[in-house]
């Protein structure tokens, strides 16, 4: 790791914004994921992820927890807290799809609490996401997404450098309407190392 990136005492993955910490989670942070992921503003959006219950969130939470150790990690989604107040921001990272000869190819996402929407604080996270992701973890194409109706979130993806690969109308049914969808790509031939 270079000096971007540190290993914690406990192999918790640790990064640095200018106002952000990302880092892996911990167990004791099961009440905060539990809130952030049963939030119904927050994952308005992501409604197949969402927990529903405490026993729902407990298993999840696990199999994050064991995930971070595995020599296959499959889960690089990090706990993003303001650096001045320890304050809980939202989670934002990527799960692998496949290992390939050229490196790996994952799916990534953020999930913000709304009063930090609009501060830059979601870019400031998902570049740095970005960043690790082809500086350190051996990543060769990032994709992600969303309903075209949420514009915040096409932003970050635009912001972050992406590129739009796809428009599919009407692919996607959403509290109650059929929605049309976006999707983004980035390639680490495509990203710029001197940002």
């Amino acid at each position: 790791m270079d000096g971007n990136y540190t290993k914690e005492e406990n192999s918790v993955l640790r990064m640095e914004t200018s106002r952000l910490v990302l880092r892996d989670y911990k167990p004791e942070d099961f009440e905060e994921y539990f809130r952030l992921k049963s939030d119904p503003k927050v994952m308005y959006y992501l409604q197949d992820i969402k927990l529903h219950s405490l026993e729902e969130a407990r298993r999840d939470f696990a199999e994050v927890l064991e995930d971070l150790n595995s020599p296959e990690r499959k889960y690089y989604f990090f706990h993003i807290e303001i650096k001045d107040t320890k304050e809980t921001v939202g989670s934002a990272g990527y799960t692998v799809t496949d290992r390939t000869p050229a490196g790996m190819f994952v799916h990534a996402g953020y999930f913000i609490y709304p009063r930090f929407w609009n501060q830059g604080y979601t870019t400031e996270a998902f570049s740095k996401v970005i960043q690790f992701a082809f500086a350190e973890s051996d990543v060769y194409r990032i994709t992600t997404g969303c309903l075209q109706e949420n514009a915040g979130s096409e932003r970050v993806m635009i912001k972050c450098g992406m590129v739009k690969e796809a428009e599919h109308t009407d692919w996607e049914w959403h509290d109650g309407k059929v929605k049309t969808r976006v999707e983004y790509r980035l390639l680490c031939s495509e990203y710029s190392f001197y940002k």
